[in-house]
C-alpha cells in the first residue's frame, strides 16, 4: 500500500488543482460543525431577539448558505461545483451557539470545504451581530463531522474524538 500523499501539490511541491474530470459524478454530502462561545447574558438576548443589530441567527444562517456557494472564491484550490442544498442549523445553549452546516451536491468532488466554510462564515456573522454586547465572543471547534459519497465512501468523526463534543 502506498504512503498517503498531499493531493494538491505536484511531484515538485508546487500547488496544483486536482484534475477531477475522470471522476464519477455521485451524490455527495458533508456536515461540519463549530461553535461561538458567548458571554452569559448573550443567549437570552439571542432567544428574545434583543440584539441591537437585529435577528443574529437569521443573519448567520443566510451568511452560512451564501458562504457555501462562494467557497471556490475563498479557498484557492477548491473546485467550483453545483451546490444542490445547504442547511445551516444554529442552536443557542447556555454559553454558546452551536452551528451545524450540511451541504449536498451531485458532482465529481466532495463538499467538505463548503460545509466548513459555511460554519466558519456563519460564526463570523454571528460574532459581528453580537459584538456590540459581547466583544469576547469566540469562534471555535470548526470541524467536519461526517461525509458521504465519492470513491472514499462514508466517514463519520468517531465518538470521543477531541473534535467531537
Amino acid at each position: 500500500m502506498s504512503e498517503p500523499r498531499l493531493t494538491h501539490v505536484d511531484s515538485h511541491g508546487a500547488a496544483r488543482m486536482v484534475d477531477v474530470a475522470d471522476k464519477q459524478v455521485t451524490v455527495r454530502t458533508a456536515t461540519a460543525a463549530g461553535r461561538v462561545l458567548v458571554a452569559p447574558h448573550v443567549p437570552g438576548l439571542l432567544r428574545e431577539g434583543g440584539l441591537p443589530k437585529g435577528d443574529a441567527l437569521a443573519v448567520a444562517r443566510i451568511a452560512g448558505i451564501a458562504a457555501a456557494k462562494r467557497t471556490p472564491d475563498l479557498v484557492p484550490l477548491c473546485h467550483p461545483i453545483a451546490i444542490h442544498g445547504v442547511v445551516v442549523d444554529l442552536e443557542v445553549t447556555d454559553d454558546a451557539v452551536e452551528i451545524t452546516a450540511t451541504v449536498r451536491t451531485a458532482d465529481r468532488t466532495g463538499v467538505e470545504m463548503e460545509a466548513l466554510t459555511s460554519v466558519a462564515v456563519a460564526g463570523l456573522a454571528l460574532i459581528d451581530m453580537v459584538k456590540a454586547v459581547d466583544r469576547s465572543a469566540v469562534l471555535t471547534d470548526v470541524r467536519v463531522v461526517a461525509k458521504s459519497g465519492g470513491r472514499s465512501g462514508d466517514w463519520r468523526r468517531p465518538e470521543g474524538d477531541p473534535g467531537e463534543r
